[in-house]
């Protein structure tokens, strides 16, 4: 069990490097969409975002056990759930829906608002929606 904790920095490190790819990918997709670009329909745009949020996922899950603070349990990790769903949510907006390009740009810019309060918690650990 030992071993399993010193590979702490290590997950944590890989998870922000799958936070920054699917960030990145994001970006990259969202201005792509804009631009009506057929790099959209590449098999490596499809599948990758895929990949990179499957391992930031697995990597997140775990970082949840190894500090043993789970959502439902631990109110800053409740909150941040709710903020990746809510980027998530806002992601697919900006990237499916089929409104104007103004409307799109403003679920973009909202999903990453989220993102960046799911950091803050993430860092800070305290509430701040339900606090």
């Amino acid at each position: 069990m030992e071993t399993f904790y010193s590979l702490y920095p290590t997950i944590k490190q890989s998870h922000l490097l799958f936070i920054g790819l699917s960030v990145l990918l994001f970006m990259v997709r969202f201005a792509l969409h804009l631009k009506q670009s057929p790099l959209l329909d590449k098999k490596l745009m499809k599948i990758a975002p895929h990949v990179i949020d499957t391992f930031l996922l697995l990597s997140g899950v775990t970082l949840c056990f190894m500090i043993k603070q789970y959502p439902g349990v631990d109110p800053w990790m409740t909150e941040k759930i709710i903020c990746v769903i809510s980027y998530i949510l806002l992601g697919i907006m900006a990237l499916k829906s089929n409104r104007n390009k103004l409307f799109k740009f403003f679920a973009f810019i909202g999903a990453l608002g989220w993102l960046v309060l799911a950091a803050k918690l993430a860092h800070f650990k305290q509430v701040v929606l339900m606090g």
